[in-house]
Parts: C-alpha cells; structure tokens; sequence
C-alpha cells in the first residue's frame, strides 16, 4: 500500500502554504498526485438583506469569492512552480467545504487540511475537521495552525488501544510508518468501556510483519486525560506525528467527540493523522 493521490483543502491566509508544502512533500515522497481544492462556504445573506436585493447581493459576494479563489490559487501556483513540483490539479468549489472534501475524497489515499484557528476569518466553521473525520471515509493528516511542518513522518507516535478506530487509523499510516526512523506505539488504558484491557504483542506482531519495528509504551492514563498525555508524550520524544483513531458520532447533527479526540484537534503542537 502507498498513498498515491493525496488531496489537500485550500483556504485564504498564510498558514494554507504550511499544510501545501507538507501535501507537496509527502506527495513527492511516495510519487503521489496532488489534487489542492479550494473550498469555501456559500454565502448565505441574512433574511432583511435577501428581502430588499435578494440575488444581486449573492451574485456580488460570489464574484469576490471567486476572486479572492483566483488570486489565492495564482499565489500558490507560482508557489508551486518554484518547488519545480508539477504533478498538481487544482479545483475549485463553492459548495459547502465538508461536502466538497467529502466528494473530492473518495478518489483520495490521504486528505490533508488544517486545525481550526479561532481567528480565522475564511468562514470555516470550526467544527470542519471532526465533520470531516466522522464523514470522509478516508484518512485525515490535520496541520497544526501555528508552527512549521514541511515533514512529517520521521519519529511516530501510534495511539493505541485496540479500538476500531485505532485498527483503521494504523492501517492507513502504513506508507508513513514503513518509512519512519521511530515508531512508538502508546498503549492507553483508559481504564472503562469494551477495550479496557488488551494486548499489545499483536500490534507489534502485525506491524513488524509490514517492516515496522516498534517501541511500545504502556500507560494506564491515570494522571491527566489521554489527549494530554499523548500530547505530552510526543514533546518529550519529540515526535513529529501521532496516529490515533477519530472517536465521535453525529447525533440530531450535532457532532459528539470523544474526550481524546477533542483535547488534540483543540490543542494539537505537531500533526495529527486520524481515521475514524
């Protein structure tokens, strides 16, 4: 397995060349295409704006949408052009961004974008990654929206607990663990729920048949919440990646995590890949 067609999710601002030099990266490490989308939400008007101009005030606000898309596009092309990396498609979209990720990632191995920043003004709503990871259906590497990460991959941490969405999210880091110096794996015991005991032979076992050779931690997360601790874990060894599953589900629309998962998408210092 290798990730052949790597998608990543363009927005307005500075920190959207961060996670595209990553995406190119990682693209250019397993001969992969790019596919870079940039979508952003319809503009929806208030009520009293629509009654008194109706559709001249979306026609308005589309025409700068879309050139504000041209003009980011333009900036990340010559980008682009200067890395000498031309296996790239753009698209562009104006649906809502969860549905047009969610459709572009079907054809994807891997969906790259970016950790919800609270000051940003593109309108992504800052729910978008944990939609995305309960909907896609794929992989999703979630860029931190304050640092550096041009690589990633070299020193891995493996968040595991014998969960399903573990199972997923390690088997979709394949390609990355394979080619990483460090793997280690977390093994937390969150000390409730169906997998409150497990073994960690056979993940080892499993992995070492893939290549990968491991360290493994055991934790019986006791001290501080397991989002902390992986986050505290990664500083220490100065990883640059975790693998962990996504937990959550949708209920009456609204979007219910886990108590790992939310404490990384929120407080997250390196990348982050999660499957659900």
């Amino acid at each position: 397995m290798s990730y052949k067609t790597i998608l990543v999710h363009i927005t307005p601002g500075t920190r959207c060349i961060v996670r595209l030099d990553l995406a190119i990266n990682l693209a250019m490490k397993y001969d992969a295409s790019l596919v870079a989308l940039h979508a952003l939400p319809p503009f929806i008007a208030q009520g009293c704006i629509m009654a008194q101009m109706g559709q001249e005030v979306i026609a308005i606000q589309k025409k700068a949408a879309t050139e504000l898309m041209a003009k980011t596009q333009e900036d990340l092309r010559k980008h682009t052009s200067s890395l000498d990396f031309e296996n790239i498609k753009w698209l562009s979209s104006f649906d809502e961004p969860l549905d047009a990720i969610c459709a572009q990632a079907k054809y994807a191995d891997l969906v790259v974008i970016g950790q919800s920043d609270p000051s940003d003004d593109s309108g992504i709503p800052l729910d978008f990654p944990q939609q995305l990871i309960l909907s896609a259906g794929q992989p999703i590497l979630i860029v931190p929206y304050i640092g550096s990460y041009s690589t990633v991959g070299k020193n891995i941490i493996v968040a595991w607990n014998a969960s399903r969405e573990a199972t997923r999210a390690v088997k979709d880091a394949i390609p990355l663990l394979k080619l990483a110096e460090n793997v280690h794996v977390v093994a937390v015991d969150s000390g409730y729920g169906e997998h409150e005991s497990f073994p960690c032979t056979d993940i080892v076992n499993y992995l070492a048949q893939h290549g990968v050779n491991v360290d493994v931690h055991r934790s019986q997360g006791g001290q501080i919440d397991i989002g902390n601790e992986l986050l505290s874990r990664a500083a220490d060894i100065s990883a640059d990646l975790i693998v962990m599953g996504g937990y959550g589900h949708s209920r009456l629309r609204e979007w219910v995590l886990g108590g790992a998962t939310r404490t990384i998408l929120e407080s997250m210092t390196i990348p982050v890949l999660m499957s659900h």
